[in-house]
């Protein structure tokens, strides 16, 4: 608040009261005087003393007990500062009045709040909303209002739901318009919305003065205008916007609760004219005043027999309450019995202003009513801070002649379509379908996106540049028009995402720099020029950098991202055991170890449990030899491996062989077939410690990033063209060229499609963003593009564009599109085949303990059954050798050739009887091979010496 100018003619108006002004004043009063100063001429002023005056009827109506009773000093400000303070100089002069209630408007109370600081009258204005009001520098000033910058925060959620991005208030030259905009550009700070532009509107303003100021408004962007004045302004506002067709489609106005919380008064042509406008609006329960209203509207008529009825407004409740709250205080003091002033010495010729008398009451009485609190007309009623407590904003929509709800909005729970007092995490609505349908300008239900390009306004102005690589972007003028012409692949892209708006966008492309052949201007200068205003928006292969974002807003990149080098490229490959490159040393280890393991497992199986069956004196063959003969055996009998545990333990690996193979076969035959090359240099760091020269692009970061990686500058070279580092990467570091070309990817890409079998990419060693088009900082245009570029970037158009400009040439279309050349194929290691490994080994190894489980359990079984019994037979039943009996005996030892000796005779006995068991037991042995073994072990030595004459 501009205090200097309000305090100079302060003083020049007490000057002209006199000492004697002060002469035949009393401290006895009949009754407890109380000063009302309002606008009488005014909508607020006449709602506002029908409230006052009905409210001192029905309080001592309630308190027909009170000792006490005030009595009003009505007095007209007249709209006018000094005549407001002069009323006040009259009451606190000439009728010792010990509270002042008013005066309306923010900048008399300015004035009027110095005099109760000084008499220590309290000020009670229930209309003075300016947050420059609010300080500790005023202790005796009141406010039984809002502060203007409650409201704010309703404002900027409504602006953050419906996801408006720039915002122009409009506000009249006074305290009570200016106090506000502060704490209204900080909530719009607070939700990324900016304020380009501030519409001044004087108290003094003509109607053709609001046209002009509405024309210039509409050769601008911005769409979405904050209204902030008096009503009778307002008033004047909106009508000239709906004559020169601001209230139209496309238009977003959202005016204070200034002008909203009087809507119901205004006439029905202004109403008219708002429709589609939003409000905030102080919420009052409507349904409790009913009865309240009707009287209301009765004692307005009364007072007020010559104009036209008007709606009762929440400045009257607060007006009612306010009388409420004084009444109370004064009995609660009690006043009866004191002097009501206190007069000061002062000099012979001093001013009205050094006389003027200090009240006794009115410290007391100012802590009373920041004590009072109670349920009033307007709601709770609570003046402990000295000004009301923020409460719930009703979001109104003009509509016809009236208004509907929108919804509403609370300090705790935010906007939502219901009222809820509760509490809630979040502060803003999600959507738009949190709210009740809008009824905008023009009688559009389509959301105004907030701002568009103006039809008379100028084109937007697209600053290209020429680029080093002609296939992201050139710029040429037409000789006849003199216009700018562009093209390649960043154009495209812009130009895709135009078409995709949802709205006309006319723009004209402006060259950068266009009295030089090549691009050797800094792209740092080129972004800078959007930050000075020179163009609306920068297009092409502008990397995004931290440092730009300083001054600058970018959208999301539309290419791939990075920093890598190009270094030369040399072949790899030695072709005279390019047999062995196909696996790994340790795949081949593996492979061989487990050939020789599977081996020995069917070896065993076929063996040793097989060898148990054959005859003679087998188990004393050489190992080598019983192999031969087993193998021999096995495809002698059946030409093939008989035992199922060895055929599992071959399926398994021959499975395994073959996937093997095939492995094998591929990896050599890409071996074979293609060209395999390797960098000359690996990595950034190997170039830094070898001392080479390494090129950059003259213009790009890059040269600043080297330094930073501690390149020495020394070695640092530039180059304008792709052919001539081509030409620097050919001669090499020793020869005066450079030995790597460090490059952002996207241009390498590019180079490599050209000399994919020359050189290949290393890295990327360094992360950046990506190509990207710069915006001032806040353009409503920046979301909406960048929208365009995503749709743009996840279909299959960029992958066309990709192709137009970008595509790979001649030989190189085969080759990699990210490095340029075809690296080395992986060799097949033993993680290829770690399953395969493991259910081969699980089969040998499970195969074989099957197999040596059986052998066993069968030897066991033959030791068991060769044990002899209890009766000394060494033999079971069934296989026990049959008995001579003794006439069988003594038959032959009388047939011819019996003779001989007792002990041949029993030599003779002995063999009969052997070769007896022998004979059942070779029978035997067809049944049970282990019990044939078990015989041949321990009877082979006595069965030797038997003739060959034998019937065995």
């Amino acid at each position: 608040m501009e205090r200097a100018p309000q305090t100079i003619l302060f003083l020049l108006l007490l000057v002209h009261f006199t000492v004697a002004q002060n002469a035949n004043k009393t401290g006895v009063v009949d009754g407890f005087p109380v000063g009302v100063i309002l606008d009488l001429q005014t909508m607020v002023g006449k709602i506002a003393r029908t409230s006052i005056l009905m409210a001192l009827d029905d309080f001592y109506a309630a308190h027909t007990n009170y000792s006490t009773k005030i009595v009003l000093h009505i007095r007209d400000s007249g709209s006018n500062n000094v005549q407001a303070a002069s009323a006040a100089l009259d009451l606190l002069e000439n009728h010792n009045v010990q509270i002042i209630i008013g005066p309306q408007t923010s900048s008399q109370a300015s004035f009027v709040s110095d005099l109760g600081n000084r008499s220590q009258v309290p000020v009670i204005s229930f209309t003075a909303t300016s947050p420059s009001l609010y300080s500790a520098s005023l202790p005796y000033f009141v406010r039984a209002t809002l502060n203007d910058s409650a409201q704010v925060q309703s404002i900027a959620c409504l602006i953050k739901t419906y996801g408006w991005r720039e915002v122009v208030p409009i506000y009249e030259d006074t305290d009570y318009g200016r106090g506000i905009i502060p704490y209204l550009v900080d909530a719009l700070q607070d939700i990324d919305a900016r304020v380009p532009y501030r519409t001044v509107i004087p108290l003094s303003v003509t109607s053709e003065e609001i046209s002009q100021e509405l024309y210039k408004l509409m050769t601008m962007q911005t769409r979405v205008f904050i209204v902030h004045m008096s009503s009778t302004l307002a008033a004047s506002l909106f009508t000239k916007a709906k004559e020169v067709g601001m209230m139209s489609k496309g238009f977003v106005w959202i005016m204070t609760d200034g002008i909203t919380n009087i809507v119901d008064s205004m006439s029905t042509s202004v109403v008219e004219a708002m429709n589609g406008a939003l409000g905030i609006q102080f919420y009052v329960n409507n349904s409790e005043l009913d009865s309240f209203t009707i009287g209301w509207n009765r004692r307005f008529q009364i007072d007020n027999p010559n104009d036209p009825p008007l709606k009762l407004s929440i400045f009257g409740l607060w007006g009612y309450d306010t009388i409420w709250a004084v009444a109370q205080a004064v009995e609660n003091v009690g006043v009866n019995n004191r002097t009501s002033i206190q007069k000061p010495s002062v000099a012979r010729n001093s001013t009205s202003l050094e006389n003027m008398e200090t009240s006794v009451y009115g410290p007391e009485l100012l802590k009373v009513i920041l004590r009072n609190k109670f349920r009033g007309k307007s709601g709770y009623f609570d003046l402990s801070n000295r000004q009301l407590q923020v409460s719930t904003f009703r979001i109104i929509n003009v509509f016809g002649k009236g208004w509907k709800d929108i919804g509403f909005w609370n300090e705790g729970n935010g906007i939502s379509r219901q009222l809820n007092l509760g509490k809630s995490t979040t502060k803003y609505a999600d959507s738009v379908l949190d709210l009740n349908p809008v009824i905008w300008p023009g009688k559009s239900t389509e959301i105004p996106k907030g701002w568009e390009i103006p039809a008379s306004g100028k084109k937007l102005q697209v600053g290209v540049h020429k680029s080093a690589y002609k296939e992201y972007m050139t710029n040429q003028r037409d000789p006849i028009t003199g216009a700018t012409k562009a093209s390649g692949f960043s154009i495209d892209i812009f130009e895709e995402a135009v078409k995709r708006l949802p709205f006309a966008l006319p723009y004209e492309y402006v060259a950068f720099d266009t009295s030089r052949d090549t691009s050797t201007g800094s792209y740092d200068d080129f972004v800078h020029q959007v930050y000075l205003k020179k163009y609306d928006v920068a297009i092409g292969d502008i990397t995004i950098r931290h440092s730009r974002m300083a001054y600058v807003d970018f959208t999301v990149p539309y290419t791939e991202s990075g920093v890598a080098m190009i270094v030369p490229s040399k072949g790899t490959v030695d072709k005279t055991w390019i047999f062995l490159q196909p696996l790994s040393r340790d795949l081949w280890v593996a492979t061989i170890s487990m050939f020789f393991y599977t081996g020995c497992v069917v070896w065993i199986e076929l063996n040793v449990v097989k060898l148990t069956g054959w005859k003679g004196k087998m188990n004393y063959m050489p190992v080598g030899v019983r192999l031969e003969t087993s193998f021999a055996n096995q495809l002698k009998e059946n030409e093939r491996v008989e035992r199922i545990l060895s055929r599992i333990v071959l399926i398994v690996w021959v499975f395994f062989f073959l996937i093997l193979s095939s492995g094998y076969t591929a990896n050599l035959a890409t071996m074979l077939t293609v060209q395999q090359l390797k960098p000359t240099i690996n990595s950034i760091d190997e170039l830094r410690k070898s001392g080479e020269n390494i090129g950059y692009h003259d213009g790009s970061f890059v040269k600043n990033l080297l330094e930073d990686l501690n390149f020495n500058t020394s070695k640092i070279k530039a180059y304008d063209t792709p052919d001539d580092f081509y030409n620097a990467l050919s001669k090499g570091s020793n020869n005066g060229g450079i030995a790597a070309f460090v490059h952002e990817v996207p241009y390498i890409k590019l180079f490599l499609a050209k000399h994919c079998k020359e050189y290949t990419m290393v890295g990327p060693f360094y992360k950046t963003a990506g190509f990207g088009y710069a915006f001032p900082k806040g353009s409503p245009l920046l979301g909406d593009i960048s929208k365009a570029i995503l749709s743009i970037t996840e279909g299959d158009i960029i992958m066309q564009l990709e192709n137009k400009w970008i595509g790979y040439q001649n030989d190189c279309k085969s080759v990699d599109s990210a490095a340029g050349t075809v690296s080395d194929p992986d060799k097949l290691n033993v993680d290829s085949f770690k399953g395969l490994f493991i259910l081969t080994g699980v089969a040998s190894t499970s195969s074989l303990l099957i197999a040596v489980m059986i052998y066993y359990y069968e030897k066991k079984k033959s030791m068991t059954s060769m044990q002899p019994d209890q009766n000394g037979e060494g033999l079971e039943e069934n296989h026990k050798p049959q008995e001579v009996n003794e006439g069988d005996r003594e038959e032959e030892n009388n047939q011819p050739g019996a003779s001989t000796g007792q002990s041949g005779q029993q030599q003779q006995q002995t063999g009969a009887r052997e070769m007896s068991n022998i004979n059942l037991q070779t029978s035997s042995v067809r049944r049970n091979s282990s019990i044939f073994i078990w015989h041949e072990r321990n009877l082979g030595a006595r069965v030797a010496p038997i003739s060959s004459s034998s019937h065995f």
